[in-house]
């Protein structure tokens, strides 16, 4: 038995609160606090002080399955293996390497998510490789590059929150997502700072709040701009800062223009008082800050919502100063870094974009391959999933549970029913990974070692703990094998720190440069935030190019680095280490002229409005005791009995329409399909609209009724708003709404 303390990290959310595991006479592991580690302080939520329970044999796979006759039985590693490399076969052979898809998750590590796609590319030839981690952020991720010329989840440190004047935080439940989080809020208030929270609900969140704002969902893009309009209006501009700072200030106020406080009143619900005192908070002090998740990112106008919310930031000084700017509220444990390596469609590791010519050269020379021999971007994660068994024949799947997590959640059900081949990698038999041929049991956090980047952009080392049961393997060790019996033969090791010094090199000179960071700094450090390029490199945070700058820039970039940016530390002990970027934009943006770019935007509808026969908005999001689909918090006997199902939260004025009562059975329907769960009555919740968590699976399921509708940037779809009508499930006992 293991005899000491391991600091790690926990494996849920982005924040990645750090813990330490100290050993149990069984051989598993007990968790206890890690008051060194600057996130969390030693604060752990329900889910962290748990997750060793599903490190348990009783709840996870230990066995290879493989399908016979339409049942799953007990495999050997050698069959499943076979199993997998001759169906990837099968569907190349016959139908091309496009016709093999690969899907990823936000929780797998750096080293992970890098080989996933590096495997994609080299070894399967296909361009049809994305990631639930866009389902995430990838509105805030596209509004960041156009705006900074560069996207990391937050550009400072949660240390700077309490020291900032005034926090609008928009569509964020911190209180259930991210409760160690919230002190950072508390902290703020405190120290006198003023707190807005924007949700239609009033949550947990919410209650901490100065100020709650309760729009109709959908509207956040018409605030926004709403209150951008005020402080023009107002005078409240930084007239210094944009002149000197920015660019596109006056078609951005000029759209800003057109949105005048009473017509947003009659858009969002919020009234014109409630704006001006919005406006009022944000502006006094000399520094503040928005935030933003889910809420606003999750629509089908997501990125220009996000680009509101920085034109805000942007016309009051806000970006780029200290204590000041915009950030997102990462969800996933590793959304951050895991597509920055290359599990996206369209990007390569460092964060390069696919279908830049240099950026292709460089990852191809680290790779040992052509250039031209990469594919080229591929669909984003739900078209990917919504081309399964048409296009896409055969799907490798790691880390995810789309059967719980996509968007027409049935839809996509019968997608993945629909291929010839499925392989799944997961921890537990999840809903998805019970639809498989082939099912490979995997390692989990305390089983590995490997990297993540929480929601600051500090990269960790979370190290192995414990060794995992017989019969279970790391996703590397699958790649590994899997290459091999696909014709590849080197270039997927099977150790993580191997892979991390491979993608350190892939990385150098990108956007999101790790080439300076190394295990041995990362237990020293607590972390290192990226970019960090590599000793001798010229390239600071100042120089860090716009990723969608041109093949020159790219070019320009890389000539300035070292031969072997990665090369053996002891090679360069007398060259003082880069010590990382913990805040980005001081100086200069990630743009060619250093400027942060304003982006006009205006107010759209929902891809989906209520009308006579759907008349109430149905809105969606996590509770405190479950984790995005519940693959692994659903097996926690204490976090089930704390969240044990699926609600219909809804106003007291539309349960008495529909002459229902608390836990009464509630069917939402939309144009997509029925959910059913109890009701669960409230005045937090606005009139118009009904939540839903969306943790299971089965008739509670409410991504059955959420609209795939996609942000034309981001390609995210529309999760957080969808026209419903609400009924008693037993039809005949009330009316429907």
């Amino acid at each position: 038995m293991q005899t000491s303390v391991t600091p790690t990290h926990c494996p849920y959310c982005a924040l990645q609160c750090g813990m330490n595991l100290t050993p149990e006479q069984d051989g598993g592991v007990a968790v206890v606090e890690r008051p060194d580690f600057p996130v969390n302080r030693g604060a752990l939520c329900s889910k962290g002080r748990t997750a060793p329970a599903v490190l348990s044999s009783r709840v996870r796979l230990t066995s290879p399955l493989v399908r016979n006759a339409g049942v799953l039985e007990p495999a050997t590693w050698e069959e499943a293996l076979a199993r997998i490399a001759d169906g990837l076969t099968r569907t190349r052979t016959e139908h091309g390497p496009d016709a093999c898809g690969v899907f990823g998750g936000g929780g797998l590590t750096n080293e992970k998510a890098y080989t996933l796609g590096k495997f994609a590319r080299v070894v399967l030839g296909t361009s049809q490789i994305d990631y639930n981690g866009r389902f995430c952020m990838s509105s805030a991720a596209a509004g960041g590059i156009k705006a900074f010329g560069l996207d990391r989840g937050l550009p400072f440190p949660l240390e700077d929150i309490p020291k900032t004047g005034c926090v609008i935080l928009v569509g964020s439940n911190l209180a259930e997502t991210m409760p160690p989080a919230l002190r950072y809020f508390t902290e703020l208030k405190a120290n006198g700072g003023k707190l807005i929270v924007i949700d239609p609900r009033r949550t947990r969140t919410a209650e901490q709040a100065d100020l709650h704002l309760a729009p109709r969902p959908g509207t956040d893009l018409a605030l926004a701009l709403g209150l951008l309009h005020l402080v023009v209006a107002e005078g409240r501009t930084d007239e210094a800062y944009i002149q000197e700072r920015t660019s596109g200030w006056e078609e951005t106020r000029a759209a800003a223009m057109a949105h005048w406080p009473e017509l947003v009143e009659r858009i969002t619900g919020v009234s014109v008082p409630e704006l001006r005192e919005t406006v009022r908070l944000f502006c006094e002090p000399e520094t503040a800050m928005v935030l933003t998740a889910r809420g606003p990112e999750q629509q089908s106008k997501g990125t220009d919502t996000v680009g509101a919310w920085i034109n805000l930031c942007l016309a009051t000084g806000r970006a780029g100063r200290p204590l000041s700017g915009y950030g997102c509220l990462t969800g996933q444990g590793n959304g951050q870094g895991g597509r920055e390596h290359g599990q996206k469609a369209d990007q390569l590791p460092g964060y390069r974009k696919l279908d830049d010519p240099a950026a292709r050269r460089h990852v191809a020379e680290v790779w040992g391959v052509d250039p031209d021999s990469l594919p080229g971007p591929g669909r984003s994660a739900y078209e990917l999933l919504d081309a399964l068994g048409t296009d896409i024949r055969s799907l490798l799947l790691m880390g995810s549970n789309p059967v719980v997590s996509a968007p027409r959640a049935a839809h996509i059900e019968e997608r993945l029913k629909s291929l010839d081949f499925l392989a799944v990698a997961d921890v537990v038999l999840s809903e998805t990974a019970a639809l498989a041929d082939v099912v490979l049991p995997v390692t989990q956090w305390a089983e590995e070692t490997g990297t993540m980047t929480n929601l600051e952009g500090r990269v960790l080392l979370r190290k192995q703990a414990i060794t995992p049961p017989d019969g279970v393997r790391s996703d590397l060790d699958i790649l590994h094998e899997l290459a091999a019996r696909l014709g590849v033969e080197k270039g997927f090791p099977k150790d993580p720190e191997e892979v991390f010094e491979e993608l350190r090199r892939a990385s150098a000179g990108g956007p999101a440069d790790y080439s300076g960071i190394t295990y041995r700094r990362l237990v020293e450090e607590n972390g290192v935030f990226w970019p960090c390029p590599a000793p001798g490199s010229v390239r600071d945070a100042g120089s860090v190019r716009d990723v969608e700058g041109s093949e020159d820039s790219e070019d320009s970039a890389l000539d300035v680095l070292p031969d072997d940016p990665a090369g053996d530390p002891a090679d360069r002990a007398t060259e003082p280490h880069h010590p990382g970027t913990p805040r980005l934009f001081l100086d200069r943006f990630a743009t060619p002229d250093g400027r942060a770019r304003f982006v006009p935007v205006t107010h759209r509808p929902l891809a989906e409005e209520p009308d006579a026969e759907y008349p109430v908005l149905l809105t969606t999001g996590r509770v405190v005791a479950q984790y995005q689909s519940g693959a692994q918090t659903r097996r926690v006997d204490e976090l089930n009995s704390a969240a044990p199902g699926p609600f219909v939260e809804l106003h007291p004025r539309l349960a008495e329409r529909l002459g229902a009562e608390e836990g009464d059975s509630l069917a939402v329907v939309s144009r997509r399909g029925r959910a059913t769960a109890p009701a669960r009555i409230t005045t937090s919740i606005r009139p118009d609209t009904v939540f839903m968590p969306f943790h299971w699976p089965g008739e509670g399921r409410a991504n059955t009724l959420t609209n795939p509708a996609l942000d034309p940037t981001s390609r995210m779809p529309e999760f957080k708003a969808c026209a419903v009508r609400v009924e008693r499930a037993d039809r005949s006992a009330g009316r429907a709404v």
